[in-house]
């Protein structure tokens, strides 16, 4: 028999007489630095005050002062591929997440995870001995696996970190978030405190982390993984901070953008004799000049920028109780602390922006277009607030990432050139420094690797160009793709491409630049150099083949069409109020694209919520006031049916006729009680709120309802998923696909 841990030391008859022997535990080196990684959405690079922005970042601004701001450092154009390529040191597609992880084509670079064998920052440091804490926004977890019922190979716990508290998803809303997780577990929460606020949780979740890890262990560092949801849409602060900004945007985007581009030359974060380009201009991603705007829309627009700056303020806040508590630690001069953003500002508002951000999505998707700029209008006052899911038209992204062109999505700068702030007080005696380097998101794990000791010199680290303003970086070659665009940068010259959907591919798409005397991208030289771009394009192909960026999304929606073999067609799901809110994404399944019934049945009658599916941003709910109702919130409008006593037995039976809507109909104990036609389908993140039986937990379908605890008595509540629409996804999968290849 083998001792344990294959123990070879001597064993005497009493435990005086044996040699003791314990199995090594890893051990980070005495005096080794915390790591604090601070990564927000959508935050472009002109949004702090450090980079040129009128927004007030106190805090952010000390940290650029007690350490080093790059002025050349990208991410990639989206989310998920950032946190991939982040968290890994990998490229996103050989890491496993090309795009976002809310699709599963069935090919590696989009498998919307972190691959299995692609050790993360959290991994790698938890095995060098140090705390590992995630708090925040994950979007690393394929959707379908995001439920009780995993899988949970690729949730934070599973990849390497001790804790974790956050939402899993791409995006929540921040008053009242529709799913938080503590560690592997769901948050049950049935309402949310008054003043509760996502960033300021999150921020509280992230300290006391700390402070319980430091008390009982004062000499282990621990790496902090902190991921806010701000400032992603939906646009939603605190009314106190909202306030701080009212008239502050009132000229607009195009002076707003003018300013921050004279302050960021005065500030040295861009190169003499730089251009400003005029307003973007490509079709379907062009802004209109603010001054030929009617004074109602620029009132509007004003409004949600205001919110906007909100967020960040609310960002600045956090940034600094995290500081605060590290120096009451006596923690804050050891700790390598990193801030910096996934993407460049989003233009997912578009040209008008939004009141309801679930709506603008579907009729992006669709081609069904539900936009309603002059119920906008008239929802003024609520924006900001829990009722509302805004975002800003693509004007302010552009202002966001001033002086770059285009958005988060695009290869152009403006969908990746993003801050990056580090400081390490004890060991950089940098202080308010500048660094106009190349580097990307790739190059932070090795950087952290290196300064904390564990891979001294490691490939690709910014340890040196920290340190030396005048080194040379390593990384000199990187080529970026999503959704079709693409991009390759070598040294100072660099190609991208704008791509059009359902358009060739091809190297009549490549625009040349260069970079050294034109960062902004407004002097195509392809025509000048085809040598040069052919060289480029040919390293792009090899980039691409090395890092499985293959297959190219052509623009069908495909990829959103494809899912795995073990996603079969839904059963019918029985749920009682025993049952916390089932998930969002098994929610959808049950009435994504397709008719449906649900079956309530009443053991004693009384008054509130059946069963509600939903919230603000859309959703429906099955109710009793004075008699049953039946509403039907499609993205702010309401529709409801009175429906007389409500018996025993009680279904809603939907069809869905085609045209992406929806009939409900209503019957008690067999008799037809009333229909509603017209209804728009809600699919794709809406509704965000999972299904309720019983009780319309924290968002509610009906805002005067609120939550409406039932007081009678429900058995059951059953869900039958039915046929698909005629006009479904997925029946027409080999379609589509025969519509992409055309361009093969």
């Amino acid at each position: 028999m083998i001792p344990y841990g294959g123990f070879q030391g001597r064993v005497g008859r009493t435990i005086a007489g044996s040699e003791s022997w314990w199995p090594e535990r890893p051990a980070a080196p005495a005096g080794a630095p915390n790591v604090v990684v601070v990564l927000v959405d959508d935050v472009g690079f002109a949004d702090l005050g450090c980079y040129g922005s009128e927004i007030p970042t106190p805090h952010l601004d000390e940290l650029a002062g007690a350490g080093v701001r790059l002025t050349d450092y990208h991410s990639t154009p989206m989310c998920s591929p950032t946190r991939a390529a982040l968290l890994s040191g990998r490229n996103p597609h050989l890491a496993g997440v090309g795009h976002i992880a809310n699709s599963d084509p069935g090919f590696p670079g989009y498998a919307g995870e972190i691959a299995a064998d692609v050790p993360t920052m959290a991994e790698l440091f938890r095995a060098a001995g140090w705390h590992t804490f995630a708090v925040g926004k994950w979007h690393l977890t394929k959707d379908s696996d995001m439920s009780e019922a995993g899988p949970k190979h690729a949730w934070p716990l599973q990849r390497g970190f001790d804790r974790y508290y956050g939402f899993l998803e791409a995006f929540t809303n921040f008053h009242q978030p529709h799913r938080l997780m503590r560690d592997n577990s769901p948050v049950e929460v049935d309402e949310y405190p008054e003043g509760y606020y996502l960033t300021d949780d999150l921020t509280g979740q992230a300290v006391s982390m700390i402070r319980q890890a430091k008390a009982s262990d004062a000499r282990k560092p621990f790496l902090l993984y902190l991921a806010h949801g701000a400032a992603h849409a939906p646009l939603q602060a605190p009314a106190c901070d909202i306030e701080a900004f009212a008239g502050v945007y009132d000229d607009g985007w195009d002076e707003i953008r003018r300013r921050r581009f004279e302050r960021q030359r005065e500030l040295g974060l861009i190169p003499p004799g730089t251009e400003l380009p005029g307003r973007n201009a490509e079709p379907g991603d062009d802004v209109a000049a603010w001054a030929e705007l009617p004074p109602e829309r620029q009132r509007l627009y004003a409004r949600y920028m205001e919110v906007y700056a909100a967020m960040v303020a609310g960002i600045d806040r956090s940034v600094g109780q995290l500081r605060a508590a590290l120096a009451d630690l006596g923690e804050l001069d050891n700790t390598i602390f990193v801030f910096t953003s996934d993407n460049g500002g989003s233009r997912e508002g578009e040209e008008y922006g939004t009141t309801q951000y679930l709506r603008t999505l579907i009729s992006k998707i669709s081609g069904n277009d539900r936009e309603d700029p002059a119920a906008d209008v008239e929802r003024y006052d609520l924006i900001g607030g829990p009722r509302v899911l805004a975002h800003y038209p693509r004007g302010w992204a552009m202002a966001s990432n001033t002086p770059f062109r285009l958005y988060k999505c695009n290869t152009h700068s403006g969908g990746h050139a993003v801050p990056f702030l580090l400081s390490w007080p004890a060991a950089l005696p940098q202080r308010g420094e500048l660094r106009h380097q190349w580097a990307y998101v790739t190059d932070v794990l090795p950087t952290l690797l290196d300064l904390a000791g564990l891979q001294p010199g490691a490939e690709h680290s910014m340890a040196g160009i920290v340190g030396d303003a005048t080194a040379a970086h390593a990384h000199q070659e990187q080529y970026s793709e999503l959704q079709g665009h693409r991009g390759y940068v070598r040294g100072e010259w660099e190609i991208v491409t704008r791509h059009q959907p359902l358009t060739p591919f091809g190297d009549h798409e490549w625009e040349l630049y260069h970079r050294a005397a034109d960062r902004t991208q407004l002097h195509d030289l392809a025509a000048d150099r085809p040598d040069l771009v052919a060289e480029l394009a040919g390293a792009w192909e090899r980039a691409a083949h090395a890092n499985q960026v293959y297959p190219l999304d052509e623009g069908s929606r495909l990829r959103f069409l494809l899912r795995p073999p073990w996603h079969s067609a839904p059963a019918p799901v029985r749920l009682t109020p025993q049952v916390h809110t089932l998930e969002r994404w098994t929610s959808l399944q049950l009435i994504q694209w397709r008719a449906f019934t649900v079956d309530v049945t009443l053991a004693r009658p009384g008054r509130g919520v059946l069963v509600a599916h939903g919230g603000q941003g859309g959703g429906y709910v099955l109710y009793v006031d004075d008699e049953l109702t039946f509403t039907h919130n499609g993205h702010g409008e309401l529709r409801t049916l009175r429906c007389g006593p409500p018996g025993e037995r009680v279904r809603l039976d939907v069809a869905a006729p085609g045209g992406w809507m929806w009939e409900a109909t209503v019957s008690v104990d067999g008799e037809e009680r009333g229909k509603l036609a017209g209804l728009p389908m809600l699919t794709g993140f809406c509704p965000m709120e999972g299904i309720d039986v019983g009780v319309d937990r924290r968002s509610p379908v009906v805002w005067e309802n609120g939550s409406f605890p039932f007081t009678g008595r429900i058995t059951e509540v059953v869900y039958t998923p039915g046929e698909y629409a005629p006009d479904a996804g997925a029946n027409w999968v080999e379609v589509v696909r025969q519509i992409g290849q055309r361009y093969e």
